[in-house]
């Protein structure tokens, strides 16, 4: 199945959510840390609807990070940057804590990334 096929417009996000457990985040990059937290708040009563948002200095393009959303098994649909859409679960700030413990492992088992900085 091409998984971008649950990638959707913002006005079909806006029907969607209606029915679904909605859950946002910046997915830059994407994490391991990611599919675990989907998981857990993923219901089998609900779908779960993904709003891809956008950080300030992404790494990936937006739809680089939809299409990546996409292809986790837990994600039902994905949608860029909706507006206006009601979201239940806000992921950007647990995302920042995870990045910033992601970086420091990297600088901690590669000195000289952190010498460049």
């Amino acid at each position: 199945m091409d998984t971008r096929a649950k990638i959707i417009a913002g006005a079909d996000a806006a029907r969607v959510a209606q029915d679904a457990t909605v859950v946002s985040g910046y997915f830059d990059p994407l994490l391991a840390w990611h599919a675990a937290r989907l998981h857990e708040i993923k219901t089998d009563a609900r779908p779960l609807l993904v709003v891809v948002e956008n950080p300030s200095k992404p790494i990936l393009p937006a739809g680089a990070r939809a299409e990546l959303a996409a292809s986790l098994a837990t994600a039902d649909y994905v949608v860029e940057c909706a507006e206006g859409i009601a979201v239940d679960v806000r992921l950007e700030a647990e995302e920042a804590a995870k990045l910033a413990e992601l970086i420091a492992r990297v600088h901690a088992r590669c000195p000289k990334a952190s010498e460049s900085r």
